[in-house]
């Protein structure tokens, strides 16, 4: 394998290891909102536990204002922190999850294509141009297939779906701007995850209170564990790595893997199984993000 293949492996399998995390936790995340929490309690179960354990990162390595300045920070923490998993919490509060992970994350990719093109004049082949038109493709089946003709859809749930893409849009701008910087994953998820609970934390306890001291412990652990570790830290170094081996395009394109990985996982856990629709939209969309992820064969092509 020669060194090209190897990065793009590299980038690949913290790419499918960050949608695997990202597709769960849209089930979670559904679960925890129809349940005993709202999208006010996700968004510090997200960043109460990594921001505590990613400070002394950001004691260590400072704010890169440097690289980012004042603006670039807020972008991010906007983009990927408290004011972006409260949008993304409220949008499956109103939207099943499965139709949610074809708008957010699995828009992402043409959100970032576009921001890409138009700021850092990151060039789309013309490979990645059918793939990211295979995304679209594909959501739109997902999305299809799991309406109910009898049923149409209320104010409140298109004003989910509306949500949902907002949140796409909110991620395609901290990915680009992660890109450009050229920080480290690491130090990315302590920025984000620090300033997201020190501006948060009084938000929350102003409008809120003690509301977290209600819910049963065990829910709360778990919910702190998944939300605050692996979700927060894990899974954005993860994808920081995919996004400085394969660039933001590449990078992002994985997030499309969330729905079909969603739907499988579904299968087991829920007994949920896709329609044959669904199942062609799994397969497109996947060729969808080997081709914009920019994949040994199509580079080739290209």
């Amino acid at each position: 394998m020669n060194r090209a293949n190897e990065g793009y492996l590299t980038g690949a399998l913290c790419g499918v290891a960050a949608a695997s995390i990202w597709a769960s936790q849209s089930a979670m995340t559904r679960f925890a909102v129809t349940t005993s929490f709202d999208p006010w309690d996700v968004a510090l179960l997200r960043f109460g536990l990594a921001g505590v354990l990613l400070a002394p990162i950001v004691v260590r390595r400072g704010f890169a204002l440097d690289r980012l300045g004042w603006r670039g920070l807020s972008t991010i923490v906007a983009g990927a922190g408290a004011p972006y998993v409260f949008v993304a919490a409220s949008a499956l509060r109103l939207v099943p999850a499965g139709e949610v992970s074809a708008l957010n994350p699995g828009c992402i990719p043409l959100f970032v294509a576009a921001l890409a093109f138009v700021f850092a004049r990151e060039a789309v082949s013309a490979a990645q141009s059918v793939g990211l038109a295979l995304i679209v493709i594909g959501a739109v089946l997902l999305i299809a297939s799991n309406m109910d003709p009898g049923v149409p859809w209320s104010a409140s749930r298109l004003f989910g779906a509306a949500l949902a893409l907002l949140a796409a849009l909110m991620w395609a701008v901290f990915t680009v701007i992660m890109r450009r910087t050229d920080l480290g994953p690491l130090h990315v998820a302590g920025l984000v995850s620090t300033v997201s609970l020190a501006i948060y934390l009084p938000v929350y306890l102003t409008w809120h209170g003690a509301a977290l001291v209600r819910v049963p412990l065990v829910d709360l652990a778990i919910q702190s564990v998944f939300q605050g570790v692996l979700v927060t830290i894990v899974s954005l170094v993860l994808y920081g790595r995919a996004v400085a081996v394969l660039g933001a395009s590449g990078g992002a394109a994985f997030g499309a893997l969330v729905p079909p990985l969603a739907a499988l996982m579904a299968i087991p856990l829920l007994d949920e199984w896709p329609s044959a629709t669904d199942w062609s939209a799994i397969g497109i969309i996947s060729v969808g993000v080997y081709l914009t992820s920019g994949g040994p064969l199509s580079r080739r092509r290209g």
